[in-house]
Formats: C-alpha cells, structure tokens, sequence
C-alpha cells in the first residue's frame, strides 16, 4: 500500500526561502506542504490547526523564536515531529533545540534530498543530524571545546536573551512568555551580569559576534 504524504509546515522568517522550499518539497514525492508561518507564534498556532507531521523550523524568526516555538509544540501533546532548518551552525543552538524537543537538526546548505530523508527518519520516531551539525556538537563536548559565553545561560534565560537582542521590549517578552514585567526585567539584568555587558546594545553586539543572532533582526 502507497504511504500517504508527510504533511508539512514550514516555518521562516522569509517569504522566499519558504516559496522556494515549498516548490522544491511539492516536487518531491510524498511531502507536502499544508501552511506556512512567519513567525514563533504563527508557527505555534498554525501547528496546532494544522497538525502536520513535520514542522521545518528557522531558529532565528520573530516573535517568541524558533527555540521557544520548538518547545511549545513539542509539548503540545500532537505527534508533529520538529526539523531545525538553521542558516547558521554554532556549537549551542543544536545541543538546546534538541533538547526542547527538536528530531532533527540540519543546516540550510544541505540539499531538498537531505532534507527528505531527515523527514522519513524523524517520521519512523527517530532523530537525524547534518553531518557538520553533529561535528559542531562533537566539538562542543571536547576540553576546551565550549567558547561562547551563552552557554552558561539556563533555556529561559536563553530565550528572554533572544527577545532583547532582537529589540523587543520587556512589555512584549512579557506578554510572549506570560511572565510579570518585573520577571523578564529580573532575567535581563541576570543576563548583563553573566554576559558580562551595560545594556541591551552590548548584549546584541555580543549575541551578533557569536552568531547567535542575525543582523537582519537589529533595528
């Protein structure tokens, strides 16, 4: 009997990556691609309406972000599987989303074959990462091997740093997290202290040389 086709959801913050992956994945026998989201609360929302059987994730979207999205429907109790798609490899975005809940974590060099089988292998329940994703997270366990000062960083604490350095204001990360004013304002002064820096300028200069965010997010 012919499987029926792996729905897909593609989630990224820009409209051409997601037309181009949604021809190339149309293309490809057995996906489809159900919707689409701009951002970690769409991706959030349109997962739940939808329920796809896999979601394609871009770690760096608006909103709460791709981190805080993978959590949220990972533990949404649905079988929807979760592939990171990131534009770049550092040694702490693969080791965290994996573990809020990620299957799969590739790169955006690979290639739609990749990215097919990556959504077979997480489709039987199983997990599937990129060659240099895995050699960035080999590297990472090695003596030495952990430099970036966000490591030192607990998941919220991670995920209230990726709001301020995206520019949002402790009223909006409140309002994204259901956390008290005071709480976020408590986690980003926490932040400056372990990060070492004055202000929310410093702290995107140093999220942006670690490649922890992109400049396109900087106002």
């Amino acid at each position: 009997m012919e499987q029926p086709d792996r729905r897909i959801l593609l989630v990224d913050h820009q409209r051409m990556v997601r037309c181009g992956l949604r021809r190339l994945l149309n293309d490809t026998p057995q996906l489809c691609v159900v919707g689409e989201a701009c951002s970690g609360e769409e991706a959030v929302q349109l997962s739940r309406s939808l329920k796809p059987d896999v979601v394609l994730m871009d770690v760096q979207i608006p909103g709460i972000g791709g981190l805080e999205a993978t959590r949220r429907i990972s533990r949404g109790g649905a079988d929807t599987r979760i592939v990171v798609l990131a534009s770049q490899l550092d040694d702490l975005f693969p080791i965290r989303l994996l573990d809020a809940g990620a299957s799969g974590y590739l790169s955006k060099n690979c290639g739609i074959e990749e990215i097919s089988d990556a959504i077979c292998v997480v489709c039987r329940g199983e997990r599937y990462i990129s060659a240099d994703v895995a050699r960035q997270i080999a590297l990472a366990t090695l003596p030495g091997g952990g430099q970036s000062p966000f490591e030192r960083l607990s998941q919220r604490e991670l995920q209230v740093m990726l709001m301020v350095a995206q520019g949002q204001s402790v009223h909006d990360i409140s309002d994204h997290l259901c956390l008290s004013s005071k709480t976020v304002s408590t986690y980003r002064y926490r932040l400056y202290e372990k990060l070492g820096v004055g202000n929310d300028v410093e702290l995107a200069r140093l999220a942006i040389r670690h490649g922890v965010v992109g400049i396109a997010f900087q106002a």
